[in-house]
């Protein structure tokens, strides 16, 4: 998989719910950081995610500590938590792990913008990934609200290609995450490059290739479609998916094999 990346010109591989790092087991997770960090190269970044309960975060908070890693992704727990809690919990991790990490922001004021500015301002934050899912993502105002707060060079869309170029032209956010750049990394790097040069029409024709397949992400499981799409895709064999999570009926493998 890191091959596959490596050679549509990525060089930044972040592992969070769509490498289920919220299911790892608790003892194999130091096992796979070292694999990891094994496989990439040196002018290449490894972003390993913790959480998302606090248990699990301060734990594995604590096997990142010794290792080569400029960052790790805190993951987004919403059930039993409140925004103070969330934010003394983030800071109790980034003291355990030594260095700021990348801050997850998922859902709806899950963290209000002064606690953001907060985090951000006391360097407990390298950068955010922003992933609030809306069917128009050019009219957010808790965005909105968070930028006039925290620079827009930290931010990270975190949703795919889909919302990126609103992101990038937008709002002023310095990359995009992808689900769907494992299987067509070249593309993905040929977006990020159009919207750098700031040629949005070229970044638009490049985004819509992906559509069909983001489509059916959304429609039926984001992380099972891309796995399913991995694997029927020849780039390589992922295994089977980790429970709570399970597989997709043939009637959904062939549609996604289609896309």
């Amino acid at each position: 998989m890191i091959e596959h990346l490596r050679s549509g010109g990525v060089r930044t591989y972040l592992y969070g719910g769509n490498a289920l790092f919220y299911h790892v087991l608790p003892s194999e997770y130091a096992e796979i950081v070292d694999l990891l960090l094994e496989l990439v190269g040196p002018e290449e970044f490894l972003i390993p995610s913790i959480g998302p309960t606090f248990g699990m975060m301060m734990d594995q908070a604590s096997i990142l500590a010794d290792r080569s890693l400029d960052t790790a992704m805190v993951l987004p727990q919403k059930d039993i938590t409140d925004p103070q809690g969330i934010e003394r919990g983030i800071r109790l991790a980034v003291e355990r792990l030594k260095r700021p990490v990348v801050l997850y922001l998922k859902f709806d004021r899950w963290l209000p913008p002064d606690a953001v500015e907060r985090l951000v301002n006391d360097g407990y934050v390298s950068w955010i990934k922003y992933a609030v899912g809306l069917e128009d993502p050019s009219n957010d105002p808790y965005l909105k609200e968070l930028l006039q707060r925290v620079p827009p060079e930290l931010f990270v869309s975190g949703m795919g290609e889909q919302p990126a170029i609103c992101h990038l032209r937008d709002f002023g956010f310095s990359g995009f995450t992808s689900g769907c750049v494992c299987i067509r990394p070249d593309l993905s790097t040929k977006l990020l490059h159009a919207a750098t040069r700031k040629e949005w029409d070229r970044a638009d024709a490049i985004r819509s290739k992906f559509e069909p397949l983001e489509n059916l992400r959304n429609a039926i499981s984001p992380i099972r479609v891309l796995h399913e799409s991995v694997r029927g895709s020849g780039i390589a064999d992922v295994g089977p998916l980790l429970p709570l999570m399970s597989h997709l009926n043939q009637e959904e493998r062939n549609i996604i094999d289609r896309a």
